[in-house]
């Protein structure tokens, strides 16, 4: 019966012979590629021969040849590929341009600075678990996790192209985010006294937020869906816009109107009457200004886009630091769910009115998606700010 061959990734039996200066280590080991390959090392005793041999052996099992990539590349080098993968991913519609923009400036103003030198090889756990805490203490725990799916991506991206043999961010400590914020809802009262202290605000109104307040509390879309939207998304008629669309600013191209990251958030929604009704007031005004179909409800002040992250520091300048310092555009979205978890609604109808991702993958197979249940329009009827006043600060927008 023949000698059973070597594991993968494996070496025999390490075999010693005396030399003028010391010992000479030899030993076989099998590669990945299911090849047998011999190796050998010297040192001035056994052990130091030992200790070559063996890292001569990773570091070969690191570096299959003919690999475009090696251990002993720079990790910079390893990021350029893996972005440019990313644009090409961006491209076919598989990642969202903001997701890349994200991966760009984590990597240019933490990650390269810190690892681009290293090789491949030395990107170990012991450095890796130095630089997320450090990277934690100097910026946030939120910064520190996106900086750890950006290391973990690359990594992951060179192990799959044969340059190492593993991906070591599996290894290193979880980065704790602290308890996270439980997210409020305006109650009844607190609504009618935001969009009363929206209305008293000249400024507010000239940013056309209390407008824009309403229209996320009827509908529960995020902040950049209800900035994309159209007059062409919208049927006045049969009370519905279609949420298909949100504003993001690409790099050297601007604000854009580009698919959402999901599926799940393409979605026809029933809007409730009142809010129905201030965008008929809306429209009207539209017209009567020429403009076209193909333009926002929610314009700036040139009647284009508006830039979502200057969207959110007008309602923190509105929201001053008083009984409303907490609120932010996510808690428009937050106060809709929950008057449709209130008013008993599924949380599939929720997940559909929201455009979250699908409850469980048996919900997602055997049951149709796309418009939102009529129900969730009676359930946000209960908002009662249906005494719409047109902005009187002239002109909506920024």
């Amino acid at each position: 019966m023949g000698r059973p061959p070597l594991e993968i990734g494996t070496h025999g039996k390490i075999r010693f012979s005396p030399t003028k200066t010391g010992f000479r280590a030899r030993a076989s080991f099998r590669g990945y590629d299911g090849r047998v390959r011999d190796v050998e090392r010297v040192g001035r005793s056994k052990a130091k021969a030992e200790q070559a041999l063996k890292r001569a052996i990773q570091q070969e099992l690191q570096t299959p040849s003919g690999s475009e990539i090696t251990a002993k590349t720079r990790f910079s080098t390893v990021a350029e590929l893996w972005l440019a993968w990313q644009e090409r991913r961006v491209a076919a519609g598989e990642r969202a341009v903001g997701t890349l923009d994200n991966y760009r400036s984590m990597l240019k103003n933490h990650v390269l600075p810190a690892l681009g030198e290293l090789r491949l090889s030395e990107v170990t756990v012991p450095r890796l678990d130095r630089f997320f805490p450090e990277l934690i203490t100097q910026t946030s725990a939120a910064h520190a996790i996106t900086a750890r799916a950006v290391v973990s991506g690359i990594l992951r991206y060179a192990a799959r192209h044969g340059a190492i043999t593993g991906n070591p961010v599996r290894d290193i400590e979880p980065i704790e985010g602290g308890a996270r914020k439980r997210s409020r809802a305006l109650t009844p009262a607190e609504r009618r006294e935001w969009l009363a202290q929206l209305e008293q605000d000249p400024t507010a109104r000239r940013h056309d937020l209390p407008d824009l307040t309403r229209f996320m509390m009827a509908t529960g879309v995020r902040i950049g869906e209800a900035l994309a939207l159209y007059w062409e998304d919208i049927d006045l008629d049969r009370g519905l816009v279609r949420i298909e669309w949100t504003v993001v600013r690409v790099r050297g191209a601007g604000l854009r109107r580009t698919p959402p990251k999901t599926q799940s958030s393409e979605r026809t929604l029933v809007v409730p009457v009142w809010a129905l009704e201030m965008l008929r007031r809306r429209y009207a005004t539209a017209v009567a200004e020429n403009r076209p179909p193909a333009s926002p409800v929610f314009p700036d002040s040139l009647g284009g886009l508006r830039d979502p992250s200057n969207t959110r520091r007008a309602f923190r300048e509105a929201r001053g630091s008083g009984d409303f310092a907490w609120v932010t555009s996510h808690v428009f979205r937050k106060t809709a769910a929950t008057i449709l978890d209130e008013a008993k609604l599924t949380a599939r109808e929720i997940a559909d009115q929201l455009g979250h991702a699908k409850p469980s993958m048996t919900q997602d197979v055997y049951l149709g998606r796309g418009v939102a249940s009529p129900r969730a329009a009676e359930a946000l009827e209960s908002l009662a700010l249906s005494d719409y006043r047109p902005n009187s600060g002239g002109k909506p927008g920024i």
